[in-house]
């Protein structure tokens, strides 16, 4: 194959600009007296890695008198998030063919075949309040973004050579003669900062999917744009849950820890470990 002119921008160094402007555009990546939107304003080392992350991306921050509300600040980075996910996986075709969605709604897990047996669980515990204690309920999640992979028509199955035919594989979630749902291919967590317990949730969803599931994992990640490497190793380090932690501006990071040694090891530490990584690898890392 022929290699790209050096002069050519790849498509996703192109996206993970555009995700930036993006951030940008949206005002929540923005200055509040002088503090970066993702800082921690009483921790001065946060301020000031927050502030060299900013200055390495591009120029045009807004400054606004009060910063934008938890909740709001989340959905944008979550819709943010998805924009960047569906500019990106449907290059990877040739890579992870099929049929994919990325759905902003009917988020709920109970949709997907490797769970579907929870919705008929949440009935019967609506009509029994002894089971509804037994079992508990907080298994009913909605993911941020969420991938799915609908099943294929045997004619798409069949299209290279004869794999399947009516008397074999009837019970495989491939096939849509199967009557099968579609399956929930990721599950990805958007945490536009990790200053509070409810980053936890990312974890404890995470362990919902694992162990409700009938049939494959989902992959079960999770995107911050937290600046302070302790917050970050609070999620990153440890394994059995997420499968890693994704940054916003990961090299950005890096750059702006570089001098304070402890910072950059804590970093150092999560990188080489292979638990926290840049956005830019997201989209191949889904496509495995």
């Amino acid at each position: 194959m022929m290699a790209q002119p050096p002069a050519q921008v790849s498509l996703i160094h192109r996206a993970r600009a555009a995700f930036h402007n993006d951030l940008l555009a949206r005002r929540l990546l923005s200055l509040t007296d002088g503090v970066p939107s993702n800082a921690d304003k009483d921790s001065p080392y946060s301020v000031a890695v927050a502030s060299e992350i900013l200055r390495q991306l591009p120029h045009g921050v807004s400054t606004l008198p009060k910063r934008l509300p938890g909740q709001t600040a989340g959905a944008l980075f979550e819709q943010a998030i998805r924009s960047y996910i569906e500019q990106t996986f449907p290059s990877l075709a040739h890579l992870r063919p099929g049929k994919w969605t990325f759905p902003s709604n009917q988020k709920e897990i109970a949709r997907y075949e490797q769970y579907a047996h929870l919705d008929e669980l949440e009935k019967l515990a609506l009509e029994n309040s002894e089971l509804a204690v037994a079992i508990g309920r907080n298994y009913m999640i909605e993911p941020d973004v969420v991938i799915v992979r609908y099943p294929e028509d045997d004619s798409v199955i069949n299209s290279e050579e004869w794999i399947v035919d009516e008397n074999v594989a009837r019970r495989t979630t491939m096939r849509a003669a199967n009557g099968a749902k579609p399956c929930l291919h990721a599950s990805i967590s958007c945490k536009w900062t990790l200053r509070n317990d409810r980053a936890q949730n990312a974890r404890s969803e995470a362990l919902i999917l694992i162990r409700n599931r009938k049939g494959r994992l989902p992959h079960t990640v999770l995107v911050t744009a937290e600046p302070f490497p302790p917050r970050l190793a609070s999620l990153a380090l440890g394994t059995g849950d997420l499968d890693c932690v994704y940054h916003f501006a990961l090299p950005e990071l890096m750059n702006a820890v570089a001098r304070n040694e402890v910072a950059a090891n804590l970093v150092n530490v999560m990188v080489e470990g292979k638990r926290l990584r840049d956005i830019g690898d997201l989209p191949l890392d889904l496509a495995l």
